[in-house]
């Protein structure tokens, strides 16, 4: 079938299976590897990506069905400025071997937006796998800090 999504500002069309997963579509389809293929199973984090501006696992969500703009962590930033999470993430060394990263992120800037009171309840989906939490949730409070300035 044919679709059309549009993906970090961009309209792009393809054709995929009724079966495909956004992940993949993204993934395979669009070389854009931001998401990460953990367990494909939504027990991981590690594909989150924003659809209508909410976090969503990409691998439980097929790509035929989504009618929302597309933000993947590659579409948080400009070429010459990091979102301000992004940001946090590098300042806070919160990152170890950066598999579930872009995931994080995406549930980060979730988090900040909506200002959630509980980071670490509202991140839980999120798992690292070299236990980098106390780095995420102190980029998160960093970057809260600084959305809350602005």
């Amino acid at each position: 079938m044919d679709i059309s999504l549009e993906i970090n500002g961009s309209s792009r069309r393809l054709t995929v299976e009724p079966g495909v997963t956004l992940l993949d579509a993204l993934r395979e389809r669009l070389d854009i590897t931001g998401p990460k293929k953990g367990c494909d199973r939504g027990q991981c984090g590690a594909c989150t990506v924003h659809v209508g501006g909410r976090p969503v696992l990409s691998c439980l969500t097929l790509a035929a069905t989504v009618r929302q703009p597309v933000t993947t962590v590659e579409g948080l930033s400009t070429e010459d400025t990091l979102h301000p999470v992004q940001r946090a993430f590098a300042e806070q060394d919160a990152l170890q071997c950066g598999f579930c990263t872009s995931g994080q992120i995406m549930s980060a800037v979730a988090a900040v937006e909506q200002q959630v009171d509980d980071v670490r309840e509202f991140m839980s989906g999120n798992l690292c796998r070299c236990a980098a939490y106390p780095n995420i949730v102190a980029a998160v409070e960093q970057a809260r800090r600084a959305d809350a300035s602005l």
